[in-house]
């Protein structure tokens, strides 16, 4: 006999509560061997004060349970609100984003019936960061944070279901022609981990053609890996594609805890009107049951679903005249999905899952010396007709200790030595220090010394390293 599973389960916001009661009653009557620890998070939680929206209580649910499948959120209006996903996913680990988009032609209407793409994203990393100054007058910034560990995990990820499902390619989208630091080290990571799946195809694709492409031309792909915001914009883009945002499901997964939600927001809209289509948390919930190793009883499920399907029952955001037999509501949707249990479709393509959840290693590589060789000074300079030949006079007189200026840039243009005219500049330089010798952090304080003696507003420094003699920072122009 198996073992009865706990899983935590919020109902959400808006259409939660309906498409999670509509969810727990198919696994039910499907007779999982689970059981639900119901917690609340979301709106209401905000309102009482709790910023993150998740109480003490409720964590200790999650993490005593390390499953959790939740319904829609509504994130109050305001500033100091922080997301619930983004917490959840940072505090537990869940670096793992996986998406299924697949059309369901002909019975769910799509420009691409032979679509079927796994979206992979990272989930901690990047632009998702969230750290972002504002620097000056007109100018602000965020930090793009790359790391190889995390680069390896999602990507080893994306190759391990790529083989547990048998999918033949795994593509990798990145902008590296451009950030070739950040996005430049999860293409290569992706190349040195590709090269011990040779049963897989492998192939890197820049993310402006590679989101074309998904709108265009998804059945050219097969399982996408890609960072944190370009995996957040080409999933809604795939599953828009594929017929409906409405029937796309969402697995967050860590090496000790998982999250299972719809990939639609909480509708508040359409709340309480009996409407909703509950496919989209159905699905996670599939994912749910087969990261539980539960691989029977979600072919058992998914098949009814498809079933209903292909009888035409349908509910209002999927409902085609020509296409649909019924126009339903949640509960009707999900007495028919209860009815099928235990069918198989006979026109879309049963499904196999595993009894298994996917493994990751991520490797350490060998430390590589690294050594001080400059700096960037970043100035809030708003002077003298903000004329680059004056502020770069000013700060070569200020050279010493082994430091000279080598540059300046404005919103990453060079514009001095050697600028143009007609290139216009906000009050946010980038100057470039570097040194012919060794450099010590001392080096750098004195420095920034004397450009504070000599009146100039430092808002910001990046410190200047080569690794192995190989710079690990971008060149800019002549360098």
């Amino acid at each position: 006999m198996t073992a009865i599973q706990r899983v935590a389960v919020a109902h959400g916001d808006g259409i939660g509560p309906e498409i999670m009661n509509a969810t727990l009653r198919i696994l039910e009557a499907a007779r999982v061997p689970l059981a639900f620890d119901p917690i609340e998070i979301g709106e209401a939680v905000y309102r009482r004060g709790i910023l993150s929206g998740i109480p003490r209580e409720a964590w200790e649910t999650i993490r005593r349970n390390r499953v959790l499948l939740k319904g829609p959120i509504t994130t109050p209006q305001g500033s100091g609100y922080k997301s619930i996903n983004v917490t959840i996913r940072k505090s537990l680990g869940l670096f793992a984003n996986v998406r299924q988009c697949k059309a369901y032609a002909p019975f769910v209407a799509s420009t691409h019936p032979g679509m079927n793409i796994v979206i992979i994203r990272e989930n901690e990393e990047d632009l998702y960061a969230g750290i972002e100054h504002r620097q000056t007058q007109e100018v602000t910034q965020v930090l793009k944070l790359i790391s190889r560990p995390g680069s390896e995990s999602i990507i080893r990820y994306a190759f391990e279901y790529a083989r547990a499902y048998g999918r033949q390619k795994v593509t990798c989208m990145t902008k590296d022609n451009i950030m070739k630091l950040t996005d430049g080290l999860f293409h290569q990571v992706f190349d040195e981990v590709a090269r011990e799946y040779p049963d897989l195809r492998a192939e890197h694709q820049i993310i402006d053609i590679g989101a074309a492409r998904v709108a265009a031309m998804p059945e050219s792909l097969d399982v996408v890996v890609t960072l944190n915001l370009y995996g957040d914009i080409l999933s809604d883009i795939a599953a828009q594609v594929a017929g409906s945002v409405g029937l796309a499901g969402s697995a967050n997964i860590g090496e000790n805890a998982a999250m299972f939600e719809a990939v639609h927001g909480s509708a508040p809209d359409i709340a309480g009107r009996g409407v909703a289509n509950p496919s989209g948390l159905l699905l996670a919930a599939i994912q749910m049951l087969v990261h539980l190793g539960l691989g029977s009883y979600a072919e058992t499920i998914k098949h009814a679903w498809l079933a209903t399907l292909e009888d035409g029952i349908h509910t209002a955001d999927i409902y085609r005249v020509g296409l649909s037999e019924r126009n339903v509501g949640t509960d009707d949707f999900t007495d028919a999905v209860i009815e099928r249990l235990g069918r198989k479709p006979h026109t879309l393509t049963p499904v196999t899952y595993e009894n298994r959840p996917i493994r990751v290693r991520v490797s350490r590589p060998p430390r590589r010396d690294k050594a001080l060789v400059g700096v960037d000074v970043f100035l809030d300079w708003d002077e003298e007709g903000r004329n680059p030949e004056r502020l770069g006079a000013r700060l070569e007189a200020l050279n010493g200790d082994g430091l000279a200026l080598k540059m300046i840039t404005n919103r990453g243009v060079k514009v001095y030595p050697d600028g143009l005219p007609e290139t216009f500049c906000t009050d946010h330089w980038r100057c470039r220090f570097v040194s012919e010798r060794p450099l010590r952090f001392p080096d750098l304080l004195a420095l920034l010394t004397r450009l504070d003696a000599a009146g100039l507003h430092v808002v910001k420094t990046e410190h200047l390293y080569t690794f192995d003699g190989e710079a690990g920072y971008s060149l800019g122009q002549g360098e």
